[in-house]
């Protein structure tokens, strides 16, 4: 297991260079201890001093669960689980799970430790395995995942770029996504079709998400005539 640390992050002005921040042992100053917070669900934890607190591990075809099967572009042994902090909606500080693919996991632990140091809200950032591999459950629980085996989502016929682990769709409700039938995924998120409007969780062109996914070389789907307002890729698919 690679341990990461946020502080190293957040003093970053490139994605390489996290790879130099990741090499070798955290500070032994510091200190990342934390609380639970009492009648937290997912994570939630009290900290003495916020941090992203990444820390990165190999994952297995039983941690995927149906997220993954045999078939998929890419195999277990070339995704990666990452643990870290995030900022929630109430203001606290709570612990989430994302499945990348390996070389997908130095720009996410950049653009995440950016929204983290700039307190841009998460609603919760579960595993696609905690919803079955249901993208239409995750969109609706507002969840922000990566990973994902499955066909694009209104167009069956095409294989999605969460398949190969190199795709993030980012607070799913607040961010809907308008499939190439007109349909809005989720039903509940054509309310934030209007992207004038200022509403907690939104992603906006020139925002802290859209600026550092830029400077990592990924891709922002809201700017498609057929907008995908919570989806970014490696490749713009």
């Amino acid at each position: 297991m690679t341990t990461l640390r946020a502080r190293a992050f957040l003093a970053l002005t490139a994605p390489a260079a996290l790879l130099l921040t990741a090499l070798g042992p955290p500070p032994a100053a510091a200190d990342t201890r934390r609380e639970p917070a009492l009648g937290a669900r997912e994570g939630a934890w009290n900290t003495r001093e916020p941090a992203l607190d990444a820390r990165v591990s190999a994952v297995s075809a039983r941690d995927l669960g149906r997220s993954w099967r045999p078939g998929c572009p890419v195999a277990p042994s070339g995704l990666r689980l990452i643990r870290m902090n995030h900022w929630g909606f109430d203001g606290r500080v709570h612990a989430g799970e994302l499945v990348v693919r390996e070389r997908a996991v130095r720009p996410m632990l950049y653009v995440f430790g950016r929204a983290f140091g700039a307190r841009f809200p998460v609603r919760r950032m579960r595993t696609m395995a905690a919803y079955g591999g249901s993208d239409v459950a995750a969109m609706r629980a507002d969840n922000t995942s990566a990973f994902n085996c499955r066909a694009v989502t209104g167009d069956p016929s095409r294989i999605s770029q969460h398949s190969y682990g190199d795709a993030v769709d980012i607070n799913t409700l607040e961010n809907p996504y308008v499939d190439r039938n007109g349909r809005v995924h989720p039903a509940a998120g054509a309310a934030y079709l209007d992207r004038r409007r200022t509403a907690k969780g939104m992603i906006k062109n020139g925002d802290v998400i859209t600026t550092a996914m830029r400077k990592a070389g990924w891709q922002w789907g809201g700017r498609w005539r057929a907008p995908d307002y919570q989806h970014f890729s490696a490749n713009g698919r």
